[in-house]
């Protein structure tokens, strides 16, 4: 009887750097770099296939970042923002068979691009007000939706939150609980449009103990970090993000 567990060299040469991308992503710089994770292992393997590999990973990060965070997160603009991306994520669930994973993929990259480009040549005052509410519900359920699909939440959400100025490690620690309901919600769907088969799962336990070191390296950036360095390393995530899914999309 074969294990069944993928032992393709190339799929892991792919798949470590892509833990480890979104260890730190989740824990030390938002979720600017980790929407490069799922492309980056979709280099080797499918999207969807990608999208369920990380499931268990997602969730044992989650945890460490919460743990890691547990006492700086802003609980009034959770309680906005979750049931938001919880809509997104029935939405994503409905429409998962009906969308392919080429357009998510452009509609990600491209909206990330757009935003980085507003926020350079249009960078808000010092004294301008947060983005209005009606904005981050529109955000807020576009990022679940695009997590649902590809694990892409980060830029919808940035966009909304990260002109509200929070130091680091409030934004960091926000991130982390905002995306743990995110994607404990994506379970169930997940199951029901057979993507945690048993290679998938096998595989990701494998790929499982590389998980930590990603996010205790992000959770040691983010306490020592400068808040405008921390940000700047968000914009350059989110370009290289934005790049490689529109990319993705055309090729």
């Amino acid at each position: 009887m074969t294990f069944p567990l993928i032992t393709d060299p190339y799929f892991y040469a792919v798949a470590i750097p892509a833990v480890l991308l979104m260890g730190v992503s989740k824990s030390g710089f938002g979720a600017g770099f980790g929407s490069l994770a799922v492309p980056l292992m979709a280099l080797a393997v499918s999207v969807p296939q990608a999208g369920a590999i990380f499931m268990p990973i997602l969730f044992m990060m989650d945890i460490l970042g919460m743990a890691a965070f547990r006492k700086d997160f802003d609980l009034k603009l959770l309680k906005f923002i979750v049931p938001c991306g919880l809509v997104g994520i029935v939405i994503g669930a409905l429409l998962f068979k009906l969308l392919t994973a080429h357009m998510v993929t452009g509609i990600v990259g491209v909206f990330t691009l757009l935003f980085l480009a507003q926020r350079l040549l249009f960078p808000p005052k010092l004294d301008s007000a947060p983005p209005p509410r009606w904005l981050g519900a529109i955000l807020s359920a576009t990022s679940g939706f695009t997590s649902f699909i590809a694990h892409a939440g980060g830029p919808p959400i940035n966009a909304y939150v990260i002109p509200m100025r929070l130091s680091p490690v409030r934004f960091t620690a926000t991130m982390a609980f905002f995306f743990f309901v995110i994607n404990l919600a994506k379970w169930i769907p997940y199951a029901w449009l057979g993507l945690l088969d048993t290679r998938n799962m096998a595989t990701s336990l494998v790929l499982l103990p590389v998980a930590p070191i990603g996010v205790w390296t992000g959770v040691w950036l983010a306490r020592r970090i400068d808040q405008v360095l921390f940000y700047r390393l968000i914009y350059v995530g989110m370009f290289l993000t934005g790049v490689k899914l529109v990319w993705d999309a055309l090729s």
